[in-house]
């Protein structure tokens, strides 16, 4: 991208990252961006009269309404450069943008109404002779681009599936409970599940964490879902299925039931071919059900098929069906959203000798979803750093092990389990070893796990991923004793079991090559999201994708080619770091005290799988809600 012509947007040469593009987007970048840290033009023929108009016309739609300055004085603004690029323009409308602007930056609740003023004064204040001269001539400006804006906040972008965080936290706030899970239904199909087992990005990204504390965002969207299957909200609206095409989803796993609910709700009717013998994919047979209760899963799958889906069980793409034999039954498009089901290796001496009570994580916690106890003993080694290895350790506590270790090559600093649960884990009597790797398995003579032999680490350079590489220290063995090993260090994909390898469709790592934006591969039909794209990621990730990919097959099936792209194109803008730097301004001092759940203690919880984590009342849930600061902020870019 050349360099840009105005920058007003930080105010030096720094350009935005846009690093996470595919190369074939480059093209179609836009040639103008205006937000709330300025503006930034490439190209001259975007006319700042006719951007400043769609600029204000945004603004007035997103408003609130709440505030009467932001109300009146948007719409006010909007018509103001409406008439200045038909031609209308008098003396003085300048001014009273201006003014108004100023004002509405002054006296608005959220960030939307207090951010207008820089992009708005900067555009006027570069191109002042455009303005005057769109008044004293009185011409019509020539529309001069297509513009595509979006609402965001610090809590949205964090999102993988952008839902709009405030305002349903905002209708909350109000008791209007129906309202706030539509909204959260339009970017999270599952809120039951996602309000319990998110990795809660967006609390991570809340700026009320620079005051006193972020808000329990998941919480509340577990409250909305609790009440949802409790029969306490209006009924989801069930689209009758008005278009003839048929989508065939691979997987009923999270990515690809979001992708058959949002299908449906546009009337395509989604079959979804699942290879095990119930729902959810890794939600299911995953996580365990103290953290995530089976009947949740059941009534949010009931809900993707309340929109027209079918789901068939027991049928293995490649194994009961052939995607050739998908097409000759007429679905015009595949979604594969098959996970990562495989169990990553180790390179541990003995992890192929088949060894009694040695289990892979993946397949250990499926086991024991299902009702069995996969291993014996009393003493138990879980390998690993993450929330899988978390669901081990606590899984193996519940059935029955009370000599529970966790071994991780890192720091705990380092670990990626969610901070909750690992403070959990430790309640619950997990023992952690850190520093500490794997080396060789030991067994008896009858092929019986005895003994994991460990070497200490130290951390040397950072490795590709930014942290500090591990580094075995010299004659530093020892054996801890165990009687079973459960590595829990990360999943693999099987696609090539009924994936082509040649043409590009599978990367070196087994997972399938798509595009970022639309989540097509390169056989224009095949589309993919999910751990199967992306490699292991978060549920919310796939929920995301699988959504993405709804809205790319619904434009596919159409028009034979993916829809307009200019939406995700400005999202993936507001993903730049110079973007969203932290303001640490506040007007007022931090105030409130941030409500948590309930738990049960750890001598309860630990003797059964009942749910661990109790749901919020709704007068804690609108307490809650009103502790968020509406940060939102808009940008447009001109195409």
């Amino acid at each position: 991208m050349n360099h840009p012509v105005i920058d007003t947007w930080i105010g030096d040469e720094q350009e935005l990252d846009l690093s996470c593009l595919d190369a074939g987007h480059w093209e179609k970048m836009p040639r103008a961006v205006m937000g709330w840290k300025g503006l930034k033009i490439w190209d001259k023929s975007v006319d700042p009269v006719d951007m400043l108009a769609a600029y204000l016309s945004k603004a007035s739609e997103e408003s609130c309404g709440q505030c009467t300055p932001c109300r009146l004085g948007t719409a006010r603004m909007a018509t103001l450069a409406q008439g200045l690029s038909k031609g209308e323009g008098k003396a003085g409308d300048l001014d009273q943008i201006r003014h108004l602007v100023r004002q509405i930056g002054h006296t608005a609740r959220c960030d939307l109404g207090r951010t207008l003023a820089k992009p708005v004064l900067d555009l006027m204040d570069q191109f002042r002779n455009e303005f005057t001269a769109a008044v004293r001539g009185k011409r019509r400006i020539q529309k001069s681009a297509t513009y595509a804006a979006t609402l965001t906040a610090p809590c949205i972008q964090a999102c993988p599936a952008h839902v709009d965080i405030p305002a349903y936290l905002e209708n909350v706030r109000m008791g209007q409970w129906s309202k706030a899970m539509d909204t959260v239904r339009q970017g999270c199909p599952m809120p039951g599940t996602i309000g319990r087992v998110c990795v809660r990005p967006c609390e991570s990204a809340c700026r009320r964490g620079e005051l006193d504390a972020p808000l329990s965002v998941r919480a509340v969207k577990r409250f909305l879902g609790d009440l949802e299957m409790g029969g306490e909200l209006a009924p989801l609206s069930s689209d009758s299925n008005t278009r003839p095409e048929k989508v065939a989803v691979v997987g009923a796993g999270p990515a690809g039931l979001s992708c058959a609910y949002y299908l449906g709700k546009q009337g395509i009717k989604a079959t979804v071919f699942e290879a095990q013998e119930g729902p959810g994919g890794m939600a299911a047979y995953g996580i365990p059900s103290y953290r995530l209760p089976r009947d949740v899963i059941a009534h949010e799958v009931r809900m993707v098929e309340s929109v027209g889906a079918e789901i068939r069980y027991n049928t293995a793409i490649g194994k009961n069906i052939s995607l050739e034999e998908l097409t000759t039954q007429g679905y015009k498009a595949v979604f594969v959203g098959a996970g990562a089901p495989a169990p990553a290796k180790m390179r541990c001496d003995g992890e192929d000798e088949g060894y009694e009570n040695f289990i892979p994580g993946v397949e250990f916690l499926a086991r024991a979803a299902r009702g069995e106890t996969p291993l014996s003993g009393r003493r138990v080694a879980v390998i690993g750093g993450g929330n899988v290895a978390m669901d081990c350790v606590r899984t193996s506590r519940r059935l029955g092990f009370s000599n529970i270790n966790l071994i991780y090559r890192r720091t705990e600093a380092q670990m990626p389990a969610d901070p909750h649960e690992i403070r959990e884990a430790r309640e619950e009597g997990v023992k952690f070893h850190f520093l500490v790797a794997p080396v060789r398995i030991v067994a008896d003579d009858q092929h019986r796990v005895t003994g994991l032999e460990c070497m200490k680490m130290i951390l040397g350079e950072p490795d590709s991923s930014g942290r500090r590489r591990p580094v075995p220290v010299e004659n530093s063995q020892f054996i801890m004793e165990c009687d079973a090993i459960i590595p829990a260090i990360g999943q693999t994909c099987t696609l090539d079991n009924f994936l082509p390898k040649e043409d590009g469709v599978l990367s070196r790592w087994n997972t399938l090559e798509v595009d970022s934006i639309t989540g097509q591969s390169p056989i224009p039909h095949i589309f993919g999201g999910g751990d199967c794209a992306t490699g292991p990621s978060t549920l919310i990730a796939a929920l995301a994708a699988g959504k993405k990919g709804a809205l790319a097959i619904a434009g596919y099936l159409e028009t034979g080619t993916c829809p307009d792209e200019n939406d995700e194109m400005v999202r993936i803008l507001t993903h730049a770091p110079t973007l969203f730097q932290s303001e640490t301004t506040f007007s007022y001092p931090g105030c409130t005290q941030r409500a948590e759940a309930p738990i049960l203690p750890p001598e309860i919880r630990v003797e059964n799988f009942d749910e661990v984590e109790k749901g919020f009342a709704p007068f804690q849930a609108r307490i809650e809600a009103a502790r968020c600061l509406r940060c939102y902020r808009m940008v447009m870019a001109a195409f």
